[in-house]
């Protein structure tokens, strides 16, 4: 397509009823057109002159006078501020029309609405919620997402954006090859991506903004299911093994703790002492909110987390149960902490809650 732009100004002689030869003073509109490829549109500048001071070949105001030169400078400048929103339209999309252009000059809401700027949106909204009734950590997964998929478009399209009428199949078949082979996801996280994509998809419909599923007859390839819990074996592999480091040890703890009570990290490091309570019959109970949904949950305690709290009580600020580390760096230490007692697979601290619900609760 052909995107070269041109700008041209002119008198807008039609509807007046002046005629220069009676009226040498007659005063016309100046209009301007805007020409990108075969598509064209006019505007109104709002700007007068009387013709004996127009030039029709160069388009401004003749002579040296102080009313010519301060025309011809507002020209310019309308000239100047149409050729910045060409620019700004053409990187963002990679391709533009006239009265993109010109509703963009004059100000003009188009309702061609891009990809990152909707998402840009439903980030908003999410982060609004933050707290309320959606988790700060489901939030960087969209800020991950964002990132990736301005890469993808610079990339593999040469543009900024991409209005959302132009996405179509081809456009997910490669952003899934860009996950998958580019960026070497796993097809688990491939899935992930492309499914909270598919909620920027679904707002557009619900807002009109697209008329149909631009994603209609795509499939991801199906994944075999691995079990993630760990065996009988592994589990007494892990709590046996001497391990040197303490580090490794407090992170192994975290690990069989949530592995005996089915806990998150999240709610395991939010944990504090006052959500532990004392039945009639002397049992102990976790009983607290969950961190991301901030459902209620109750947790009998058995007779290994109860060690494992009392082993760091006192050691935690703020009442807390146990002292911080970030999930990071607890999933790198299980990787280490796996090799050293022999179990020949990469652990992660979310293994813990398969595991309670395969292991503990089962037997």
């Amino acid at each position: 397509m052909n995107n070269e732009l041109k700008v041209s100004f002119y008198l807008k002689r039609e509807g007046n009823t002046e005629r220069t030869e009676t009226n040498p003073d007659a005063i016309f509109p100046i209009v301007g057109k805007i020409i990108i490829g075969n598509t064209i549109a006019q505007f109104g500048s709002k700007l007068k002159i009387e013709e004996r001071l127009w030039s029709v070949k160069s388009g401004r105001a003749i002579g040296k006078s102080r009313a010519a030169v301060e025309l011809s400078r507002e020209i310019n400048k309308i000239n100047l501020s149409i050729h910045t929103h060409y620019k700004d339209i053409l990187k963002r999309t990679g391709k533009v029309t006239a009265i993109e252009v010109k509703n963009a000059f004059q100000g003009i809401a188009t309702t061609q609405k891009t990809l990152l700027v909707l998402f840009g949106e439903m980030m908003e909204d999410f982060k609004g919620r933050i707290g309320i009734d959606r988790a700060q950590s489901t939030y960087k997964q969209y800020e991950v997402l964002y990132k990736q998929l301005k890469q993808f478009l610079r990339e593999e399209y040469h543009v900024e954006d991409i209005p959302l009428t132009e996405l179509d199949l081809p456009f997910i078949e490669a952003l899934n090859f860009f996950f998958r082979v580019k960026r070497k996801m796993k097809p688990r996280t491939v899935k992930a991506r492309i499914v909270l994509l598919n909620k920027v998809i679904r707002l557009a419909l619900h807002r009109r903004i697209i008329t149909r599923p631009p994603f209609d007859g795509f499939e991801l390839e199906k994944t075999e299911l691995k079990n993630k819990s760990l065996t009988n074996d592994e589990l007494d592999l892990l709590m046996k093994t001497p391990l040197k480091s303490g580090t490794q040890r407090f992170i192994r703890d975290m690990f069989l703790f949530s592995t005996f009570t089915g806990l998150a990290y999240a709610d395991v490091h939010k944990l504090s002492w006052k959500d532990i309570i004392t039945e009639d019959d002397g049992s102990l109970w976790i009983s607290a909110n969950r961190q991301k949904s901030h459902t209620e949950f109750n947790v009998k305690l058995l007779n290994i987390p109860i060690r494992i709290m009392e082993y760091y009580k006192g050691l935690a600020p703020d009442g807390k149960v146990f002292p911080h580390m970030s999930l990071g760096q607890v999933n790198v230490g299980l990787k280490r902490i796996a090799r050293n007692c022999g179990i020949n697979r990469i652990l992660s601290y979310h293994m813990a809650r398969y595991t309670f619900a395969s292991q503990i609760c089962l037997s």
